[in-house]
C-alpha cells in the first residue's frame, strides 16, 4: 500500500509537471528528478500518468526519461 507521505510527493510531482508542461527542457528536467526521487511503484505510477496526461505531446521524453533512469 502507498503511504500517505508518497501520495503526496507524487501529487507534487504531478503539479510541478503540470506547471512546466509549456516547455519541453523543463519537463524533462522535473520528470526525471520525480522519477529518480520515487520508489519503484511510484514510478510506475507517474509514468502511466505522465502518458496518459502529456503522451501526446512529449511520449519521446516520457519513455527516454524512464529508460535512463530504470537504467541507472
Amino acid at each position: 500500500m502507498i503511504k500517505e507521505t508518497t501520495v503526496a510527493m507524487l501529487d507534487m510531482s504531478k503539479t510541478i509537471l503540470e506547471k512546466v508542461s509549456f516547455d519541453k527542457i523543463l519537463f524533462r528536467k522535473e520528470l526525471t528528478k520525480a522519477a529518480r526521487w520515487l520508489k519503484p511503484d511510484e514510478k510506475m505510477l507517474l509514468k502511466v500518468w505522465a502518458l496518459g496526461t502529456f503522451g501526446h505531446i512529449y511520449k519521446d521524453v516520457i519513455i527516454d526519461v524512464f529508460k535512463s533512469v530504470t537504467n541507472s
